[in-house]
């Protein structure tokens, strides 16, 4: 018999147990001794037995609840690709279950993480997609969704040390690397570099600390000593206290050549370089978001990693489809590619609807 042929009662007739044991056995829950499940995993074996799990979702009528923890947009624009993927992503999947419950929260407020994050809990999902941008009070909710066997997916930042079932994004230490190397391209020797942080508090920013330590891995790898590495941590929330700061840094070091932002902002920077006059600092920014695109077109932006967060979005609600909905394994990792943005190749990239529907 091949495998489309075979069916679950057959396999059970062959075992001389009921179908609900061999479902059982199937998908490993309940109880069966030890000796049955060899028997049936044995005939499944020998029958080459695939289940349909597609046409079974097809035909049932569970429903998946899947609660997405994600930044409100409406705070920052960056968040809103990872709305639309999501978006996209339960309106491709609802035909087999599979409901999205979205839970925004203020990225720039550990009090709004922690209410919706106990909303999130309360309403007891059936797995949970996040981006853990607060580091210390995110681990607490790992452990409580750890405990209730509720598995959660991760983008835009990696923790490993609490076991999630899969990270979806860019590796941040590799991002850091490259912007290293593209920043160091044409740069004059020696000069002076700046990491710029900005609207976020870096030591409960796990993501951004792998950025930089990427960045500056890079130069000490290569031996190249004599570039200057410092950082910098600005805050927008008060325009002239930014400016101001950015005013003493161009002061202070006068052989500054280029300005590695770790985040969305770089526009920001940008701006403030156009404003002054200056033109011969080099800018490494990440994400195409329309502010970025208008100073990456000027030439003021020289480089723009982009990290696909439509792509995270959309792909991530796929990744606990796979598991929840059709019982499969996914890795542990899900890396997207370190896209380098420039002017001459931005049209391929504004074709976002392809870049991550066709992204498998």
């Amino acid at each position: 018999m091949d495998n489309k042929s075979v069916r679950i009662k057959d396999i059970a007739l062959k075992a001389k147990v009921s179908i609900g044991t061999v479902d059982r056995v199937i998908h490993n829950r309940g109880r069966v001794s030890e000796k049955v499940r060899e028997r049936v995993l044995k005939i499944i074996n020998d029958t080459n037995y695939e289940p349909n799990l597609m046409a079974r979702a097809l035909g049932s009528n569970k429903i998946y609840n899947i609660a997405a923890l994600i930044p409100d947009h409406h705070y920052d624009s960056y968040w809103l690709a990872p709305k639309l993927g999501i978006e996209k992503a339960e309106q491709d999947l609802k035909q087999f279950g599979v409901s999205v419950g979205e839970f925004a929260f203020n990225p720039f407020s550990v009090e709004s993480f922690i209410e919706q994050a106990d909303k999130v809990t309360a309403s007891n999902p059936d797995g949970i997609f996040l981006s853990p941008v607060f580091y210390r009070e995110v681990l607490p909710f790992f452990e409580k969704w750890r405990n209730q066997n509720i598995p959660f997916v991760l983008f835009n930042t990696q923790i490993a040390e609490f076991d999630p079932l899969s990270y979806i994004g860019q590796d941040s230490y590799q991002s850091g690397f490259l912007a290293g190397k593209l920043i160091h391209y044409g740069q004059p020797n020696p000069c002076s570099i700046l990491i710029a942080h900005i609207d976020e508090e870096i030591s409960n920013a796990a993501h951004l600390i792998k950025k930089e330590q990427g960045f500056k891995n890079y130069f000490s790898q290569n031996h190249l000593t004599q570039y200057h590495i410092q950082k910098t941590e600005l805050n927008r929330s008060n325009f002239a206290a930014f400016t101001s700061q950015l005013d003493g840094i161009i002061e202070s070091t006068p052989d500054l050549a280029g300005i590695f932002v770790t985040t969305s902002k770089a526009h920001e920077i940008a701006k403030y370089l156009e404003q002054r006059f200056i033109k011969h600092i080099k800018i490494i920014g990440y994400d195409l978001l329309p502010p970025n695109l208008y100073f990456l077109n000027k030439g003021i932006i020289s480089f723009l990693i982009n990290q696909n967060p439509k792509g995270q979005g959309y792909w991530g609600i796929h990744q606990l489809t796979d598991y929840l909905v059709f019982k499969k394994e996914v890795p542990i990792l899900k890396y997207l590619p370190l896209d380098i943005i420039t002017k001459e190749n931005l049209n391929y990239y504004l074709d976002e609807e392809s870049r991550f529907t066709d992204f498998r």
